[in-house]
């Protein structure tokens, strides 16, 4: 079914994005997006249980769907796809190809479904298909994931993504920024670690940054992580209040900030859907690139390591590369970076 017999009853729409917290963050336009051209329509989205928190309080979102996949059993599956039915979807879209979910979505009598490629899984069941593999210049991925809706003819106006929050989390952001900016200190996110998704300092030069710019006595230096590395998880003079936080107290925490350093994670995308500056290390190479993955719609520092050093010193996996050698990314030269980047933000 194509959208103009749908337009007949209530078009409802799920869409599917059941990975990383980043991959989840940028895929907050669609229901916006969606609900500018059909207001009326009724918007759900499937994650997973720790991503659910990033669409919390979103006013384009009807309903958040959790979805199970630690449980592979037959009962599990028939069970989901039943839950899924009686919302009587009219359109689906599955942003991460996945074999389990596209029977469930197809069961589901939901018409009219789009997913990545060309999966015979795909082809099994009538999927339509939006394919990346011919775009070029490289866009961003929330752009990609936004092929999904122009498949159905809308057009996005933003591929910004947005987190919202509500008063009383407002009220909890400001309290904690209170207690942190001890009047009127500069209060500096560091997130250290990033799941191995992409290059990263190592921890022990992480240390040093967070060490420099703990002892500028016009900032208070917040450690963002969940689980910090032992190495930097009591260092004088720092703060660890994120520790063991849900998703959604990291959130609010997160909007606290004045800025977050960090590699290209999640977080990162959490604070540029926040509105929050952002400083953060990236690579050239295409998977890792700032095109395909830079923060959205805040005021952000992008860090590139030296044109030559790809060339000459990358360890040629960007997951264990640590820009160890001569790439200009080191604890002196990002804390200098980063004091010009907040100097040149307060003007």
């Amino acid at each position: 079914m194509g959208t103009e017999k749908s337009e007949k009853k209530q078009l409802r729409f799920l869409i599917a994005r059941i990975d990383r917290i980043g991959d989840v963050v940028l895929s907050t336009p669609l229901p916006r997006e969606i609900k500018r051209v059909y207001p009326e329509s009724f918007v759900a989205v499937l994650v997973r249980n720790y991503t659910k928190d990033i669409y919390l309080n979103n006013p384009f979102v009807d309903e958040i769907i959790i979805y199970n996949d630690s449980d592979k059993s037959i009962g599990s599956f028939v069970k989901q796809t039943q839950y899924i039915r009686s919302f009587k979807f009219t359109h689906a879209f599955m942003l991460l190809p996945d074999e389990r979910l596209n029977y469930i979505l197809f069961l589901a009598g939901i018409p009219y479904r789009v997913s990545v490629g060309h999966k015979i899984y795909q082809m099994l069941t009538f999927t339509k298909f939006v394919d990346r593999k011919k775009y070029n210049p490289l866009r961003h991925e929330a752009d990609y994931a936004l092929d999904m809706i122009r498949k159905i003819g809308i057009e996005p106006k933003s591929i910004e993504p947005e987190i919202y929050l509500a008063d009383s989390e407002r009220e909890e952001a400001e309290k904690f920024r209170r207690e942190m900016s001890d009047g009127n200190k500069i209060i500096i996110g560091v997130n250290t670690t990033s799941g191995n998704s992409a290059p990263n300092l190592s921890t022990s030069e992480y240390k040093r940054l967070i060490q420099m710019l703990s002892e500028d006595n016009s900032m208070k230096v917040i450690v963002t992580d969940k689980q910090p590395p032992k190495e930097i998880s009591d260092i004088p003079g720092v703060d660890y209040s994120f520790i063991n936080d849900s998703l959604r107290e990291s959130i609010i925490k997160f909007s606290a900030l004045d800025l977050l350093i960090s590699n290209s994670t999640g977080p990162m995308h959490i604070c540029a859907a926040l509105k929050v500056p952002t400083f953060s290390l990236f690579c050239p190479l295409t998977a890792c690139s700032p095109k395909l993955w830079g923060p959205l719609g805040n005021k952000s520092k992008i860090v590139l390591p030296k044109e030559k050093y790809c060339q000459t010193q990358c360890p040629g996996d960007p997951k264990v590369c640590s820009y160890e050698g001569d790439s200009g990314i080191n604890a002196e030269e990002l804390s200098e970076m980063i004091k010009s980047f907040l100097t040149n933000n307060q003007k």
